[in-house]
């Protein structure tokens, strides 16, 4: 083990320290409630890539299971699950969307009664609402917010700055594009594809990408294999049919569906 440093000497640093449970404790960086349950082959790592140190704090009653790798900044609220293998507060570094990220730690919020499944990455600053399920191996970038009681299959992305709302339910497979805002009750179907990139800008010294995520209202839902285009918003409790490719705007309350999906009626 590294014993951590403290104020400049931490920040001046770019190592990283794993810490066992006990060492975490030791280093005054460990904040645990009664009744949790920490296996002693979960890793913690305290420090971010600028060696700056926060805490982890660990409600009533949380799990953190083996072979987890909690990050510095990560809260778990009561009876919150981290399953085997789950990355929770890991500090984003590298390009992407025309910035540099460059590993600076944050706040990172797991809900009462929240789950992260077996291998699922969770970066810094997002926060996971109250029994919210995030499925096995899915990827939650820096400062997605998810609601409450939402269900989140495996193997799904959901890139940076998405807002998720309450109870709702995305399949499996799915891509959420940066910056898109799903609202409350919205059901995804497996396999939807979003896009948020009209001209497919990348590392253009020239130009920066002009970025719009499309929109989900409140009770839309999307059948599997469709692929919703950059601006386009699904009003509130629409549905679009399965394999449509959505490139204009669908009212609230309609049915549509086809390539290029059009407007077929009302929504059953």
């Amino acid at each position: 083990m590294i014993i951590p440093t403290t104020g400049a000497a931490a920040r001046t640093t770019s190592l990283r320290y794993e810490m066992t449970t006990a060492e975490l404790e030791n280093a005054g960086l460990l904040h645990a409630d009664e009744n949790t349950t920490i296996s002693r082959f979960a890793v913690f790592v305290p420090a971010d890539e600028f060696g700056d140190l926060r805490p982890v704090v660990i409600g009533r009653g949380a799990v953190i299971n083996a072979f987890a790798v909690i990050h510095g900044g990560t809260r778990l609220g009561e009876n919150a699950r981290i399953e085997e293998c789950a990355v929770v507060g890991k500090p984003e570094r590298g390009y992407a969307v025309g910035q540099i990220h460059p590993g600076h730690g944050g706040s990172t919020a797991i809900g009462t009664d929240a789950v992260i499944r077996c291998g699922a990455v969770v970066y810094a600053a997002v926060e996971v609402g109250s029994g919210t399920v995030v499925g096995h191996h899915s990827l939650l970038r820096t400062g997605t917010r998810i609601g409450d009681e939402s269900q989140l299959g495996h193997y799904l992305s959901v890139e940076r700055g998405t807002t998720i709302g309450r109870q709702v339910r995305c399949s499996p497979g799915s891509h959420i594009t940066g910056s898109t805002q799903v609202a409350d009750r919205v059901f995804l179907g497996a396999g939807v594809r979003t896009i948020n990139d009209k001209t497919l800008t990348w590392r253009d010294p020239h130009r920066e990408p002009v970025l719009t995520a499309p929109r989900f209202d409140t009770g839309a839902k999307i059948g599997s294999g469709s692929v919703i285009l950059s601006g386009v918003t699904i009003g509130a409790e629409a549905l679009v049919g399965a394999g449509s490719l959505v490139t204009h705007d669908i009212p609230a309350g309609a049915l549509a569906y086809g390539q290029p999906a059009r407007v077929h009626g009302e929504a059953p």
